[in-house]
């Protein structure tokens, strides 16, 4: 499955107050506009709107949300160093598309939540409750979970909650199912040797598995290339010895199974990791 990294980031509100997933330091600094300015060009890690990347094949969804600190009310928007849109708009897009598309399935990766109390959480559950209903998919055995399953169970998106509520909810899965090793490097070649060694690391049943294919930023990266941003210095010279590492793997167990990335539409990164799902109806075709 093609997924993308911060997939909400398309868009950031750059008048807003710097989000608390940042340190003190920074959101002193952000009281400057134009530090938010150039804080927009590292956060964005995307270009296309949900709607567009749902078009554009991507179907793992990976997001991290926040309340507003001093807004009254449990309302939670989607959160990288600034805010984005609300979250209950990012879904009703999403669902929207799932309404016209019956047969189309999506992974959505609730894995960072900042200033979040028990209400904020039960809030949010409600509102993906709310926003797909009987789409939802139960927890179950990963093995089990097929298309043909999803298919019969008219159910069409699997959400996983990194927070112990999970629990108290059927329709969350844990965290612990959507393992997503971090390489946390801007060096291409170790972001590569890191994907290959967490590849077989990899649990051979149980969990799904998402191969990070992005490179991060570090501070000092950032400060010598301010103006440039995150697309301009990391993504387009790298993007293409990732897609060429994409096109070498193996889907199945101990392969490949969501592969994500920034700026989704710089290459042909959707479409290349769906054509690897023709290695396994290769193996599926019996011998003549």
């Amino acid at each position: 499955f093609p997924g993308s990294h911060d997939s909400f980031s398309y868009w950031v509100d750059e008048k807003s107050p710097v989000g608390p997933d940042q340190a003190t330091a920074i959101k002193r600094l952000a009281r400057i506009s134009l530090v938010r300015k150039i804080m927009k060009k590292w956060s964005v890690t995307q270009n296309l709107t949900f709607k567009e990347q749902l078009e554009g094949g991507i179907r793992y969804f990976d997001l991290r949300v926040s309340s507003k600190p001093g807004e009254i009310g449990q309302e939670t928007y989607f959160i990288h160093g600034l805010f984005g849109i609300k979250v209950w708009d990012g879904l009703m897009e999403m669902n929207s598309f799932l309404d016209q598309h019956p047969k189309e399935v999506i992974f959505l990766d609730f894995n960072h939540f900042y200033a979040m109390d028990d209400s904020h959480h039960h809030f949010l559950i409600s509102r993906i409750r709310s926003a797909f209903e009987s789409k939802l998919c139960c927890v179950e055995c990963v093995e089990y979970v097929t298309l043909l399953y999803m298919w019969e169970k008219k159910h069409q998106v699997l959400i996983f909650y990194h927070h112990p509520l999970y629990e108290e909810y059927p329709f969350l899965w844990p965290g612990n199912k959507m393992p997503a090793p971090w390489a946390n490097t801007t060096n291409v070649h170790k972001l590569l040797q890191f994907l290959e060694t967490t590849l077989g690391e990899r649990s051979r049943y149980g969990t799904f598995h998402v191969s990070q294919a992005i490179l991060t930023p570090q501070v000092k990266t950032i400060a010598r290339h301010l103006i440039r941003g995150l697309k301009n210095t990391l993504v387009h010279r790298n993007l293409p010895m990732i897609l060429n590492w994409v096109k070498d793997q193996k889907p199945g167990v101990m392969g490949v199974n969501i592969i994500t990335s920034d700026f989704v539409e710089l290459v042909d990164f959707a479409a290349t990791v769906i054509a690897l799902n023709d290695l396994l109806l290769e193996e599926d075709e019996p011998e003549t």
